[in-house]
């Protein structure tokens, strides 16, 4: 070789492949204001990017019995008409159950207006022994007027009503998803001859989702079932309410413990006194201490791949871009954002590793293996997604 080809070897070799063509802070905030541009656009269409997403998630989540039934010869209009139905059913008897909580919590409410108003004549008389100045007393007492609490129950009900309205949306999206997915293997098989690593990462999404999905409504049910018996023994009112909302909140990460608490405290407080409200605390303490964190995160395991800090963090970004809703899919969204961002890419094993509560140990060979969850090959996967029945990510 000669010395002419050596220094054009050198050049290639130290070139565009090799460097960035851009210095690598600016490509940093090139990203970030794009992260920014992103969230804000987001945010402005959370009223149609959250009920697509649930829409995504549940179909996700039943997609298996589709499948099971084609294996099982069934035609697949039949097996899509069936998961249709299914999804349907867990939409309509969810939204049927929030409709009649909220109504019997707006006609049982008003009814504690006068020991409401005792308890704060009471609270006041207190802190005035302890020196607080009457005038800041009164100031505060007149802003807890149970009138505002009717106030509170009325926009409620104009949000359950909203929420009948994205309830036709949401059924509308369920269909169409579940159409296109009969043909999802097609596209990932599609997909995996020129880009495997996508196709494995997002057969991760669908199986963590899947996991997280499962697992958290299982024990989301155990619980509310815990704390309605409980609340039934202690005599609180509307216990059946208050399970269902203990089951809801079971999806919100870290902090959905105490949302469920405060209204059923609050409640036992208005109606057995001190007594009955602590005993409420200590009963959901335990049970929802010794379930949610004790036994869940055991059959969760590492599947999920989320830290309890990224969980938390992810939780209060979601609930800010896109609402309540956010909350509750944080950890989905968590999911596919990390399956898009770091799990595609061979090179980030960097990012997944501080994202993870239980890092892994990977050698280089290993990065095309690690993205979206079980070592293997990222070919094989593609292989996979395309010849699975049903064509679903498994």
């Amino acid at each position: 070789m000669t010395d002419t080809a050596r220094s054009h070897g050198v050049a290639a070799s130290e070139g565009p492949g090799t460097r960035p063509a851009l210095p690598r802070g600016l490509i940093v905030l090139l990203g970030l204001a794009a992260a920014v541009v992103t969230a804000a656009g987001v945010r402005a269409m959370a009223w149609l990017v959250g009920p697509v997403f649930l829409a995504l998630v549940l179909v996700i989540a039943v997609a298996p019995v589709r499948d099971r039934l084609t294996r099982r010869g069934l035609p697949g209009w039949l097996s899509t008409l069936v998961l249709v139905l299914a999804v349907y059913a867990v939409l309509l008897v969810m939204s049927g159950v929030v409709v009649v909580s909220v109504a019997r919590l707006a006609t049982v409410v008003p009814q504690y207006a006068d020991q409401a108003q005792r308890l704060v004549t009471s609270a006041t008389d207190t802190l005035q022994q302890f020196g607080v100045g009457p005038a800041q007393l009164r100031a505060a007492e007149d802003s807890l007027d149970w009138g505002n609490v009717a106030v509170l129950l009325g926009s409620v009900l104009e949000g359950v009503a909203g929420l009948a309205a994205n309830l036709v949306l949401l059924l509308a999206l369920v269909l169409f998803l579940t159409v296109d997915a009969s043909g999802i293997g097609a596209r990932l098989a599609a997909i995996g001859g020129d880009r495997p690593q996508i196709v494995t990462a997002l057969h991760g999404f669908a199986a963590n989702t899947r996991t997280y999905l499962v697992v958290t409504t299982v024990f989301g049910l155990v619980v509310a079932v815990l704390d309605s018996v409980a609340l039934l023994l202690l005599g609180v009112p509307l216990a059946i309410t208050w399970g269902v909302l203990s089951f809801i909140t079971n999806f919100i990460p870290n902090i959905g413990f105490v949302l469920g608490l405060v209204p059923p405290a609050v409640l036992g407080l208005l109606e057995g006194g001190w007594g009955t409200a602590v005993a409420v605390i200590v009963v959901y303490g335990v049970l929802n201490f010794v379930i949610q964190s004790l036994i869940q995160p055991r059959f969760i395991g590492n599947s999920v791949g989320l830290s309890v800090t990224v969980s938390f963090v992810s939780l209060v970004f979601w609930a800010w871009l896109i609402g309540p809703l956010g909350a509750v899919l944080a950890i989905p969204l968590t999911l596919l954002a990390k399956a898009l961002l770091v799990d595609v890419d061979p090179r980030a094993g960097w990012a997944d590793a501080l994202l993870r509560d239980h890092p892994e140990r990977l050698s280089p060979d290993d990065d095309g293996r690690r993205a979206g969850g079980p070592a293997r090959p990222a070919d094989e996967a593609g292989a996979e997604g395309g010849t699975a029945a049903g064509g679903t990510p498994t």
